[in-house]
């Protein structure tokens, strides 16, 4: 098959064949930061041209370099920075975390955030789950999320009310646009975000292992997931779990396991935590439960 005949929008086919694209090997060869670049599209639409380009290849029985060049993964510098340029940040609701954060929670990445009892955590994952669905149109992601509740704590009268706000906010720094947006008024409404957020209520760490684990499954059904939100990472590990050793795997494990769902699928994983009081040095100073070191 021909860069000519790839199931692709006739669009996307001239923009190669200008670019110089003219082989499938040589697309294949590609990164999508690289591609991207080239036809001045996004990184989702480069990753989607060289998933039907690998297809293809696999149709036509065509092995080596240009098939594994981007199953293996490799980039050079300059598209590992033209990567972290493109990537795309979820609004905080906050300017000054916004700023602390270079932008706000970035997808393809693992954000760890601690906090004592009381100082908001749940309030801002809630707050995630809602911004990450601001239209594209009106400077969101257009996404969905997924919120792993252990604790309880997640209330939808209060996912409910930021709603409200947000669509508040979307009104006032965009009073004309809605009315011209495709379905603005349908998608403008609290009960559209609510229904955006599927809710996991775990009760156990062996229910939280399993929801991860499943979590790869899920994504694969779920196209448009662009943040997953556990609230609180290490509550049921803290209370359950009594071999150390055992734990401390589990939970890097599972960190593992995470920051592949981040990049695989473009989405932003963020982890709610709580923090413990440690003597150290002759004071006590507070600090990440479990340690810092199991999801860096």
């Amino acid at each position: 098959m021909e860069i000519a005949n790839l199931p692709i929008a006739t669009s996307h086919r001239a923009k190669l064949l200008a670019a110089g694209y003219s082989s499938l090997a040589a697309l294949s060869a590609a990164s999508p930061p690289r591609l991207a670049r080239d036809l001045s599209i996004g990184i989702q639409e480069a990753e989607d041209i060289l998933k039907v380009a690998v297809d293809a290849n696999k149709s036509k029985g065509v092995d080596g370099p240009s098939t594994s060049s981007v199953l293996k993964g490799a980039q050079n510098a300059w598209d590992m920075l033209s990567d972290e340029q493109s990537r795309k940040h979820i609004n905080t609701g906050s300017a000054d975390l916004n700023n602390i954060l270079g932008g706000g929670i970035q997808c393809k990445e693992v954000t760890e955030i601690g906090g004592v009892p009381g100082i908001g955590k749940t309030q801002l994952g809630i707050q995630l789950a809602i911004n990450v669905q601001i239209p594209v149109e009106y400077g969101g992601l257009g996404g969905k999320a997924v919120y792993i509740d252990t604790e309880g704590s997640f209330m939808v009268e209060r996912a409910y009310q930021i709603a409200e706000g947000c669509i508040s906010d979307i009104l006032e720094y965009f009073p004309y646009c809605h009315d011209k947006a495709p379905s603005g008024q349908e998608r403008l409404k609290p009960e559209s975000f609510l229904a955006d957020i599927y809710y996991f209520r775990i009760c156990s760490y062996t229910e939280q292992i399993a929801v991860i684990n499943y979590l790869e499954k899920f994504l694969e059904e779920h196209k448009n997931v662009r943040i997953v939100i556990i609230d609180s990472v290490t509550f049921h590990f803290r209370q359950d779990f009594d071999d150390m050793a055992l734990r401390t795997r589990v939970l890097s494990g599972l960190s593992l396991k995470l920051m592949k769902l981040a990049k695989a699928y473009n989405l932003a994983v963020v982890l709610l935590n709580q923090v413990t009081t440690k003597f150290t040095e002759g004071s006590f100073q507070l600090t990440l439960a479990l340690g810092q070191f199991l999801f860096i």
